[in-house]
């Protein structure tokens, strides 16, 4: 991959200094300019000239499902791009991330499409860079972490978002308040170095809205943006960098900037972060959102209603490529 060729503009864009006295003086002024570049290089938001919208999608709840109602979208003369998220995704959400695993037959579907060479594999989680490789495992596939802040394809190349030094130093500052104020009540702090994830899953019920509220205001005065997550908030940098973005971007550094004409992509995901990926990809791919309520409205194309059947998805994906 040729991640790192617009890496150089980027830095030297950011170098912009920032004179904001308020944090989120700070926030506007030091990241309107990087983050242009950024999605000018990822490129725009679809295919399509019709703005995306939410809504309610049909449902796949089954291997065939995804033969009777996708008929002849995959073909194996024509090169995959697989995005796939890991927790909630690949793996079954847990009570602690630290306890999230893929079961033994998606882990051998994964690598096997890995190698084959026609797919293109690519995780995308909000763990960090190093604990999502480590649970998947496997060499040689591109891996982007923290939301798409970190990305290192297979053969080790990175490209990490770059973030000005004046929010830098905010982050330190802010894991150590969560951790003095609300870090307690079976609450704990998730340190991904570039972003944080606050769970709060075991907090007591009737304290629990308190405590979450106490955070967001935490986060917040440090400059840095809160998204909801799976009975978690999500701390990340103020800057119009996602999943999105990160997908974009990565397929057209791999494929080029037709890779929409030239490709087939899929995308799985389950929380709310992964719908930037879906609205991005909307008109160009296939997206699939895991969510057991029927009434969701999400970017996708498709729902699971459950998240074994992403196993189904990668069934479906090796009869075509592989059997």
């Amino acid at each position: 991959m040729r991640l790192l060729r617009i890496l150089p503009l980027v830095l030297l864009v950011s170098r912009s200094p920032a004179r904001a006295t308020a944090t989120s003086s700070l926030v506007k002024r030091s990241y309107i300019t990087t983050s242009g570049n950024f999605a000018a290089a990822a490129g725009s938001c679809s295919s399509s000239n019709k703005m995306p919208e939410k809504r309610v999608v049909p449902v796949i709840s089954s291997l065939e499902d995804f033969e009777r109602k996708l008929p002849g979208y995959l073909n194996k003369k024509t090169p995959l791009a697989l995005l796939l998220d890991y927790d909630g995704t690949l793996a079954a959400i847990a009570d602690n991330p630290k306890n999230t695993y893929m079961n033994v037959d998606v882990e051998k579907l994964l690598n096997r499409l890995a190698v084959h060479p026609q797919i293109f594999l690519c995780i995308i989680s909000g763990r960090g860079l190093r604990d999502v490789q480590s649970r998947i495992g496997i060499k040689g596939i591109t891996y982007a972490g923290n939301h798409g802040l970190e990305i290192e394809s297979g053969d080790g190349t990175r490209h990490d978002y770059p973030l000005a030094a004046e929010l830098k130093n905010h982050y330190a500052p802010m894991v150590k308040e969560l951790i003095n104020k609300v870090q307690k009540n079976g609450a704990w702090v998730e340190d991904k170095t570039v972003s944080l994830t606050y769970h709060y899953r075991d907090v007591p019920a009737d304290i629990s809205e308190e405590q979450k509220q106490l955070a967001i205001r935490i986060i917040e005065s440090h400059g840095y943006r809160v998204s909801q997550a799976h009975d978690a908030i999500e701390a990340k940098p103020p800057v119009n960098w996602h999943k999105g973005e990160a997908s974009l971007l990565i397929l057209k550094d791999r494929f080029g900037a037709d890779w929409a004409d030239k490709i087939k992509v899929i995308f799985a995901g389950d929380d709310n972060t992964d719908e930037d990926a879906m609205r991005f990809l909307q008109g160009s791919s296939k997206t699939f959102r895991v969510a057991a309520d029927p009434e969701i409205q999400t970017y996708a194309d498709f729902r699971l209603p459950q998240q074994d059947l992403v196993e189904d998805l990668l069934k479906w994906i090796r009869k075509t490529y592989t059997d």
